[in-house]
């Protein structure tokens, strides 16, 4: 069985932008487009947060990111993804201003996801917030997914 891979916005972001003259990004588009080369290894599913977030902006480009996410598997906002989305901002592991990353994590957590693939490093692939994620969610009773960039994810 392949293990679970739930993409946050940022992958078919990075996928679809162009290229960026800021090596720091550039570096992170190349490294996605790395994985995406190799994503057969998983079973990728997405969110409708991600629809909405990929469709919008530059038509053109939001066209190339709904392109990308095509086909893939769509979860499901339920009451267990709303209430565990809730306490990471009630219990402040996610600063109110970060709803939506609550419901990413929230969602990738309460599907079983092996892995949570983002480049959104401020909300939730950091350290500090990552421990704290893992925290809140143990407590409630879930084990959570390891959240990383697709760098995290490359072999060989």
């Amino acid at each position: 069985m392949k293990p679970k891979v739930y993409l946050e916005t940022t992958i078919p972001s990075y996928l679809a932008a162009s290229p960026s003259r800021d090596l720091v990004v550039a570096a992170h588009q190349q490294i996605t487009r790395e994985w995406w080369d190799d994503r057969g290894r998983f079973s990728l599913f997405i969110f409708q947060v991600v629809l909405q977030e990929v469709d919008s902006g530059d038509e053109e480009a939001a066209a190339r990111r709904l392109k990308l996410v095509e086909g893939i598997p769509m979860l499901q906002l339920t009451d267990e993804v709303r209430e565990l989305a809730r306490d990471l901002l009630s219990l402040k592991v996610l600063p109110a201003q970060a709803a939506v990353d609550a419901l990413h994590v929230a969602v990738a957590v309460v599907n079983g996801m092996d892995y949570l693939v983002t480049w959104n490093c401020t909300h939730i692939a950091n350290a500090a917030v990552r421990n704290r994620i893992e925290r809140v969610c143990r407590s409630k009773g879930y084990e959570p997914p390891v959240i990383c960039t697709p760098e995290e994810l490359l072999e060989g």
